[in-house]
């Protein structure tokens, strides 16, 4: 773990190096994989599972005994856990859900806005470290409100899908379930293969190399439509002297416990919080059975001790965190200042555990600073909007000076020729 003055960070542009960045080895390993999978189809990809996943499955697909199977072998408790957050997400993203409407622009100009579902989309769930069906509830429920007609999902696995993640593929009503992971995942979902046709846009966090396929095929005109560019977990933590040092370093430690190439950063104005937080990690630490990943992600993890939250604000608006935790007297007043991060977690009872799996907002969001520019999933980004318009001839004519006006000054006779031609009855 490392520790920085708000003067080092100054001299350093107010950055924090991220854990992960890309490479040419990895840029040209997923540009060969995705190369492979485009020219050789499903083989590769059975090939390629096999190399990378040790999956020895004779089929691709889960089967529907699959299904029925891990719905018995999970216990009532998480099934019950799995139902609720189904129901918290639901009711969050409910309201996300995009009505169409009508607008009269000037007497006789009708133009409309209206939503339609993407036909087809992909769902990545990794399967690495850790067994994700929290992922599959953030992804399947805005997927089931958009009312896409067909959901694939995607998870590495050597012989069969974790049950849970079967169960809540199950709640969400997703049934076509792939045991394939990695770059050939997204290369399947984005160019298809025999008997599993492409789909019109991919979702779902993976490591690097997941990561760097999908950049590649949403450039690749061939390739398909990504949600956003998605690398390692993060979480960046505001304290104030009030905040408790036990509750930062638990959230602190949990973010870490995703893997290696994690980043926890605590940017405080208390002297008491910056050491007492340094005291409480490592003894949080020694009861953690995943101990191993946090210790290799602290080493690209910061303490920071400001002067101000003032200071601290303008951080976190330059570090765009994809999760920010505010643990201070007043953290509605710094929330007005916020204006770059993925989700933000407001006070003592707020950790970012609650976001990842159950209070209803979406945990799938931007990292590495795109949260400057990007969203977490939303209900919309699996949709998109078509304009229409329906001018009557009364309309038509209330547009005319308008619409001559600015293609003479364009010089695009033929748009104004296209008006005129028509009010002049021929």
């Amino acid at each position: 773990m490392n520790t920085i003055t708000i003067t080092e960070i100054r001299e350093n542009g107010c950055r924090f190096p991220r854990p992960s960045e890309k490479n040419t080895l990895v840029k040209n390993t997923v540009k060969d994989i995705l190369r492979t999978v485009r020219q050789e189809g499903r083989e590769a990809v059975i090939s390629f599972s096999r190399r990378f996943d040790m999956n020895e499955r004779e089929y691709l697909r889960v089967s529907d005994e699959e299904f029925r199977e891990a719905e018995k072998e999970i216990s009532l408790e998480l099934k019950n856990a799995i139902q609720q957050a189904y129901t918290n997400i639901l009711t969050y993203h409910n309201r996300q859900k995009p009505e169409s409407y009508t607008v009269e622009t000037m007497p006789g100009v009708m133009c409309q806005r209206i939503f339609r579902p993407l036909d087809s989309v992909g769902l990545y769930i990794p399967g690495g470290t850790a067994v994700l069906p929290s992922t599959v509830l953030m992804l399947g429920v805005p997927a089931q409100i958009a009312g896409c007609r067909r959901i694939v999902l995607c998870t590495p696995a050597a012989k069969n899908v974790n049950p849970a993640v079967l169960y809540a593929a199950s709640v969400c009503g997703i049934k076509e379930v792939y045991t394939v992971g990695g770059a050939q995942a997204v290369g399947m979902l984005a160019y298809g293969v025999e008997g599993i046709p492409s789909v019109e846009k991919i979702f779902g966090p993976g490591n690097q190399f997941v990561t760097e396929a999908k950049i590649q095929v949403s450039s690749d005109p061939d390739g398909c439509a990504i949600d956003m560019p998605a690398g390692p977990s993060e979480v960046m933590i505001i304290a104030d002297e009030s905040a408790r040092a036990n509750y930062i370093a638990a959230d602190f430690l949990a973010q870490l416990e995703h893997g290696f190439d994690s980043q926890a950063i605590l940017i405080t104005d208390s002297s008491r919080i910056y050491k007492e937080v340094q005291i409480e990690i490592e003894r949080q630490l020694q009861f953690l059975p995943r101990a191993e990943y946090v210790r290799g992600s602290l080493q690209h993890s910061y303490l920071v001790k400001v002067d101000s939250l003032n200071e601290a604000v303008e951080i976190a608006n330059d570090y765009a965190a994809e999760h920010l935790i505010i643990q201070t007297t007043k953290p509605e007043e710094l929330l007005d200042k916020i204006y770059n991060a993925g989700s933000v977690f407001l006070g003592d009872y707020t950790p970012e555990s609650a976001g990842d799996y159950a209070s209803g907002t979406n945990h799938s969001l931007p990292t590495s600073g795109y949260a400057k520019a990007f969203s977490g999933v939303t209900v919309e980004a699996f949709g998109k909007f078509m304009s229409v318009q329906q001018i009557t001839r009364e309309g038509l004519s209330n547009l005319e000076p308008v619409i001559s006006a600015l293609a003479d000054a364009e010089n695009l006779f033929a748009h104004k020729n296209a008006v005129l031609i028509r009010l002049e009855g021929k």
